[in-house]
Formats: structure tokens, sequence, C-alpha cells
């Protein structure tokens, strides 16, 4: 407290001393300076002021301090409107008694907001005492006005003076020392109002040399605008060596409580600015996220349809260039969703952490939506692409194989049909009648000749049949031709037999009537039939297409062909035996001097046929031999490529097993801090990706070896099928585990956690975590709260399994833990208080209206705010009112509500 008398000014009033604050001693009037006429003419003109620009809010004012207080009535009122408190009644009497009770009144007022009043006594102010009057309205400024001032620890006077010089200090000319000569040249008023209404003083234009000009630009700029009415004259403060420094710090206070209330304004709407923010950003990732998710969603409905098509083709080249297109599908259109799968689960964990963090509600995408969702449909996917593949194969396989039965039923219909061509027009002659004993005997021994015949071939027509059955059961494209040509063959055959029985039935009877017959015809006949027919058979052997799929079964045809070759000389015997029986019948009838006419009566097949056909079958077997080396060498071919396939996917699929362990062992311990996890996590995960030559090798030797139609391995366990899912998943868990990292360094920073309690909870977590999955039961994340020292009942435990596990899985992350952890420990911002920060927009009411939030946001958020408030329906509601207490609870969900 100030003392407002000096001791010579004691000893002219006979009054005791005014108490002295300590604290205000070095400042406090010099008693000489006290009778400064300049001075008091100062302060009797700045406090005159400073109580109008409080006495004006009741509708009145003073004109002369010392004699407008005498009666205690303005003073009172002066004291209810700074202080917003009522005083005693005050008494209405004229007498001096009454005035000096209404003045006491004022005083204990004073001295009960423990202010201490020495020697200042109503007496004096009744009587108009103009320093005690001065002395007593410092006192009430300095408590009502500068006291509660505070800046960085300071207060009061300090407290002021650093608050004027923080906000003078980038403007040139202007050094704020104290509260009298930095102020004379008024380039420092001048600065506080430029620095927070720049838009009303052009302050580069201002001199120093011209201090009245900037005195009286200040006052009435603040007069004007600021509503700080002039309380001091220009010309006093430049007339004078030093102004009055209370007059100065009573107009400077005016300032700081002007400027103090826009500031609040101001930092209420960053609060609100910054709530608006996460929430745009939140809604703005979750639009983000259903569109990718719909966008993927409907790729997979698309696809599926077209997976799961088994409309079977015709031909081998059809189903060639679907296998192409699958693969097609694999390496281009499949991969970008993948990735983009990968990234919706990011975005997705991404979200929900900031959810968190922001005190938000966790976000439940639209119906259908769910990562859960995504990963049943692209688990569909996966299981018709499989599908998909599998049957493509088989049915490449069902049509190599109809191709090449279509092609053996065409080679035996075709020398079947040979064979029978003209058989019935010989069954159905009557050349016997006409014929001698031995013509007949010859016939006769013919007919068995061609019965013998028509026996051997009884197997090929058997086989036709079956051959043509086999095709039908494998649903062959073009069964109708061969049923229709199978059909001719079985029905003619059936007329051979009957048309061969009758004719033995006719020789038969002819049979007793000639005797005559030649039995070397007869066994040349019998013995040239059965060698006939063998390499018949031998040269369809040597001809017949075949079909392999490993070395063992070329292998297999090889020696089957060197066990043929081993027989030809035997045949060869046979030959020159059914030869001889030729030759001998030739020496015969020309020893005899018999004229033969015509060829052997029993047979039709010639000396000249059998070796005709012995130089075609001498001509097929190195053709056969070339054929079957030229199969071998394409066996040996396949079998490099499957060699070459299993060493790489031997080596491939134990990497990508022991990346996952590796991956499996990082997520789940701590070593080094988050930032260095992160580093090691992404330096890792480059390390995979430069992997990737490798597996776009093996790719390309899976299609070397799929373009092969080889379909097995016996040097390898893994597929392709298995290494490429491998492979996808080493990519999304890497992925996801920077992810989980990158989140707790998000939740460390937001809510201070250190990097000693981030180790602590993974200590404490990985304790409880048995089996290392990075997740655990309810009943051991129950034990972890417990070892962490939370006391649990049912009814917490319950609420805190809502807050770690909101879709009850069953199961809690060590991510969801430390959120938990660090939401029970830190503080966020709340809806009472963006409900307090609107209040102080709406100045204190209970409504906020559009131009009020677009006066005090920027432009975008004070419209997100006015799409999204309802109307206000309260008592106090007038036209245009909006209620921002329910906008404010619904940003935090139903929990804050």
């Amino acid at each position: 407290m100030v003392d407002y008398h000096a001791s010579n000014n004691q000893a002219s009033s006979g009054g005791p001393s005014v108490y002295m604050d300590p604290r205000e001693q070095e400042n406090d009037w010099d008693r000489d300076l006290l009778l400064d006429p300049a001075w008091e003419k100062q302060q009797r003109k700045t406090f005159t002021a400073w109580c109008n620009s409080h006495l004006r809010k009741a509708g009145t004012q003073i004109e002369n301090i010392e004699e407008d207080f005498r009666d205690g009535l303005k003073l009172m009122l002066l004291l209810e409107v700074i202080s917003g408190e009522r005083l005693p009644k005050p008494e209405r009497g004229k007498m001096r008694v009454h005035k000096i009770n209404n003045v006491n009144k004022a005083l204990d007022y004073i001295a009960g907001k423990g202010v201490k009043l020495v020697s200042i006594g109503a007496e004096e102010i009744v009587d108009g005492n103009a320093k005690m009057t001065l002395g007593m309205i410092w006192t009430i400024i300095l408590r009502f006005a500068i006291q509660d001032i505070s800046v960085e620890e300071t207060s009061a006077k300090e407290g002021l003076l650093l608050w004027c010089q923080r906000k003078t200090a980038p403007y040139k000319n202007v050094n704020v020392q104290n509260f009298h000569i930095s102020w004379k040249d008024g380039l420092a008023f001048n600065a506080l109002i430029h620095r927070h209404r720049p838009e009303l003083i052009d302050y580069d234009k201002l001199r120093k040399d011209d201090p009245l000009t900037n005195l009286n630009n200040a006052f009435e700029v603040a007069e004007k605008y600021l509503d700080i009415p002039k309380m001091m004259d220009a010309e006093d403060i430049v007339n004078t060596a030093r102004p009055d420094e209370k007059a100065i710090m009573t107009y400077v206070s005016s300032f700081y409580h002007a400027f103090s209330g826009a500031q609040k304004a101001e930092t209420a709407a960053n609060r609100i600015c910054k709530v608006l923010a996460v929430n745009q950003e939140n809604e703005h990732l979750m639009e983000d996220y259903e569109k990718l998710a719909s966008d993927l969603l409907e790729w997979i409905r698309r696809t599926i349809p077209w997976l799961e098509n088994r409309a079977p083709e015709k031909t081998m080249a059809e189903m060639q260039q679907k296998l192409e297109d699958f693969r097609d599908y694999r390496r281009v259109h499949k991969p970008p969703k993948v990735q983009e799968k990968c990234q919706l689960e990011i975005n997705f964990n991404t979200l929900q952490t900031k959810l968190r963090l922001s005190n938000r509600p966790a976000f439940m995408p639209s119906e259908g939506r769910m990562v859960s969702d995504i990963n049943g449909s692209w688990h569909n996917l996966e299981g018709a692409e499989k599908g998909y593949e599998e049957w493509m194969l088989n049915e490449i396989r069902r049509l190599e194989r109809l191709d090449h039965l279509a092609e053996k039923f065409r080679q035996k219909a075709t020398i079947h049909e040979s064979w029978t061509d003209g058989k019935e027009a010989m069954l159905t002659q009557k050349d016997y009648e006409t014929a001698s004993l031995s013509e007949v005997k010859a016939l006769l021994r013919k007919h068995e000749a061609f019965e013998s015949d028509l026996a051997a071939h009884q197997d090929r027509v058997e086989q036709i049949a079956a051959i043509a059955q086999e095709l039908n059961e494998l649903d062959y494209y073009d069964s109708p031709s061969v049923n229709a040509r199978c059909q001719k063959i079985c029905e003619q055959w059936d007329a051979l037999g009957s048309l061969t029985q009758s004719r033995r039935e006719s020789l038969e009877r002819t049979e007793k009537q000639l005797e005559s017959i030649d039995e070397l015809y007869l066994e040349y006949a019998k013995r040239a039939a059965p060698f006939n027919n063998w390499m018949e058979g031998a040269m369809e052997d040597l001809q017949d297409m075949f079909i392999v799929h490993n070395i063992e079964e070329i292998q297999g045809l090889i020696t089957a062909h060197e066990q043929f070759k081993s027989t030809l000389p035997e045949a060869n015997k046979e030959r020159e035996a059914i030869q001889a029986i030729q030759a001998e019948v030739q020496k015969i009838a020309q020893y005899n001097g018999i004229k033969l006419s015509g060829g052997n009566p029993y047979t039709t097949i010639t000396p000249k046929s059998i070796d005709n056909k012995w130089d075609k079958v001498e001509q097929l077997v190195p053709q056969r031999d070339r054929a079957l080396q030229e199969e071998l060498a394409k066996q040996q071919s396949n079998d490099h490529l499957r060699r070459k396939f299993a060493t790489q996917a031997n080596i491939v699929g134990p990497w990508i097993q022991t990346k996952m362990e590796e991956i499996g062992r990082i997520s789940i311990e701590m070593n080094g801090t988050l930032e260095d996890q992160l580093v090691n996590l992404r330096e890792y995960e480059q390390s995979i990706i430069e992997y990737k030559p490798n597996i776009d090798q093996l790719e390309g030797d899976h299609q070397l070896i799929q373009e092969a139609l080889i379909f097995d391995n016996k040097y390898t366990a893994y597929t392709m099928e298995h290494l490429r899912v491998g492979w996808e998943q080493l990519l999304t868990t890497i992925a996801r585990t920077i992810n989980e990292i990158e989140n707790q360094i998000l939740t460390r920073d937001a809510k201070g956690i250190s990097q000693e309690q981030l180790h602590e909870y993974r200590t404490s977590f990985n304790h409880f975590d048995k089996k290392r999955t990075g997740q655990m039961d309810m009943d051991n994340y129950r034990a972890l709260l417990v070892a962490t020292g939370n006391s649990l009942g049912d009814a917490e435990f319950a609420r805190i399994m809502g807050i770690v596990d909101p879709n009850n899985s069953g199961v809690v992350t060590f991510q969801a833990f430390i959120d938990f952890m660090s939401r029970e420990t830190t503080d966020t911002d709340t809806a009472d208080q963006v409900i307090a920060s609107f209040k102080i927009l709406a100045a204190d009411k209970n409504f906020i209206t559009a131009e009020e939030l677009r006066r005090e946001l920027p432009p975008d958020q004070a419209e997100y705010c006015i799409a999204r408030m309802a109307p206000y329906s309260g008592p106090d509601a007038k036209p245009g009112a909006l209620d921002y207490m329910s906008f404010s609870t619904a940003l935090y969900g139903e929990s804050d509500l």
C-alpha cells in the first residue's frame, strides 16, 4: 500500500503517517514531488477519467474528484461497479454524520479486500482533502485494476511493466523501462495499439521527435476505437520533465484490460479451432476409409464371379488363353489390391489411435465395411482363385487326354475301315458255284483264313468302341460324329459276322463235293495271315501316339520298344519261312510243269505285300527310336525345370518362414527407443523388399513349368501358391508391425509417456503374453492390470474391457493396453472445456449466433459449426440462436454427456 503523506505533510496536518507497503516504497511518491502541481494535475485528470470510465456504466459521472466523493454515495457506487458486488445500503441524509458513515462503508469494503488504509479517514474525504482523496483513488486503482495483472510469475506493477515490454519489444525507438519518461514521446502508446490492432495506426509514419502528435494520435484512437477514455493531456506529459507514474500506470492498465479480453476470445477461438480441426481430419479419414473399403469390396464382388465361372472350352488353345488371362490377373490386377487392403488396415488402425488420443468415440464403419468383412471377402476371393486354377489345370489335362483319344480313335477307325473295305462284297459273291473242287477247297481255306483275320480284328473293334465310350464320358465336344462313326463300324462288324457265318455254311456244303486241296497254299495262308496281322499291329503300335509326364514313363516306353526290337530277328525268321513256303510252291509247280492260274487261292496276302510291310516295319523302327529319344530329351528338360524351381523354392520358403519368425520376435521385444525400432523395422522392410527379385525369378520359373504342362514336382514340397501367399503375408506383417510402432510413438508424444514407461509397459505385457502373440485373453489381461496396481471389481473390469476391446473380440493388444494406461494417467480436451470456450465467444450467453461464429473463427470452421449446430430452444432463445452445448457434447460421443 502506498503512503500518500510525507513527513512534512504530517507536520502541517497534524495527522499520523499512512501505511507504506515495502514493495511499493521505491516507486512511491517523494514527499516533495507530491506537492508538485503538475503531477497533482495529471493525477486529478487521469483518476477522474478512470472513475468516469466505470461510473458511466451506472449512468453517472464526477466532475470534481475531491468534491463529488464527499458524501460517499458515488464512492460506494464506484466500488460496486468495479467489483461487481453489492455494498451495504448507503444513508441518504445530507448531514455530515451521514456522509462520514457512507465513506466509512466504502473504506471498510476496501479494507475487507486485504488493503491496509492507514491515516486515510472518512473525515478527510468528507472534508474534501484532495491529497487524501487522490491517495484513496490510487489505492482503489492498485487493488482493482493493477494488482491482479500477472505475466510470467510477476504481478501488479512488475507484471504490467513486463507485459508492456513484451508487447513493444519489436518496435523501433521504443524501450519501456518505467512508467514515466519511457512514455513521454508517445511511441510506446502507439506501439501497444498497433501490436493488437495494426489496422488502426500506421506506425511507420510516426516520428520520435514529434511527441505531441504521437500522444494525441494514441489518445484519440484509444478513445474512438478501443473505448478507453482520454485520461491525460498530451501537453501535460510533454511539458513535464517526469510525467506522473501513477497516472501513466492507470492509463496503461486500461490498455491491458481492453486487450486481455480480446486475448481470451482468441484463446477460446484457438481451442475451438483445434478441436474442430481434429474432428474435420478424423471425418476426412473416415470418408477415405469408407471409399477405399467400398472400392475394394466392389472389386472383389466383380472378380469372384469371374473366378467361379466353370464354363468349359472346347479346345486346348482356348483353355490356354484362359490360363494366360488368370496369370495376367495374378501379375497385374491383384498386387495393387493386396497393397490397397494392407493400406486400408493401416489407415483403420491409425484412425482408431487418433480417435482414442483425441478422446473421441471409436470409428465404426458402415455395415459390411468392417476390416473383418473385408478379410472375409478376401478369404472368399483367394478360395475362388485356388478353385479356379485347379479347375483350369484339370480341364487342360482333360482336353489333352481328349485330343489324344480322339486322334487315336481316328487312326484305329481309319485302319479298320480300310481293312473292311470290300469285305461285304467278297462275302456275298457266289464264286464257289462255278468253281472246281480244288477252287472250292481253296475258297474254304481262304474263308478260314478270313475268319482268323476277322477274329484278330475283334480286339481293334472293341478298342474303337471303348475309346468312343471314354470320349463320351469325358464330354468330348465332337462326340456326335465319333458316336456316328463308331455306330457305323459296329453295325458293319455285325454284318460281317453274319455274312462270314453264311459263307462258311455255303462253302461247307460245297466242300463235300470238292476234295482237291493245296496243302502248301493252305499252310502259307495260315502262317501268312497271323504274321501279316502281327506286322499290321506292329506298324500300328510303331505309329501310335503316346503321352508321358515324367522320365520314368518315357523310359518305360523305351524299354518296351527295345523289347519289341529284340523280337524282330525271330519275326524275320518267320517271314523267311513263309516266303520259303511260297518258293516251294513255285518250285513244285515248275518242277511238275504246273501252270498256276492266279495267286494263292487261300489268301490275298502275297509275298510282295509281306515284304513291303516288313520293309515298312523296318522303316518305322528308327522313326520310333527318334520319337522316343526326342520325348526323353523333353522329359529331361522338364526335370531340369523341376529341379531349378525346387532349388530356388527350397531357399525362398525357409527364408520367408525365418523372416516371419523374426518379425514376431521383433514385435514382442523392445530394443532401444521407439524411433530406433522404427528405423530398424524400416531397414528390415527394405531388406525384405530387396528380396523381391528372388520371388520374381521363382514366378518366371513357375511360368515355364506351367507352359511345359508340368503338373507335379517331387523335388520340393513348396508350390508357387504357398510361396506367393507367404510373401504377401510377410509384406503385410512387416507393414502392420511398423504401423504399430508408429501408433506407439503417436501415443507416447500425445500422452507424454516416457521411453522408460513404455519399456515398463512392454515388459509387463510380455510377462503375461504367454504365447508371445502380441495379444492376450481376458484372464491374462486381468492379471496384468492387477500386477500394474489396478484394483479391479467386476464392474470396473467390465468398464476397462469396454475401452480396450470395444468390438468384443475377446483379446487385448499391446497398443490397446498402452492407450488405456496413457488415457488413465493423462488429460485431454473434454466436452466441458469446449463448452466453456464457446461460452466465452458467446459473451456468457447460453447460445451463440452465426455472426459471432464468423467473427471469432476461421471461415471454414465457422461454417462447419453453423451447419452442424441445432437451433437453440431455451427460455432465453432469440432468432438465429444456435445450441453450442449439444454440439460440443456430440463431438465427444455419449461418454462425455
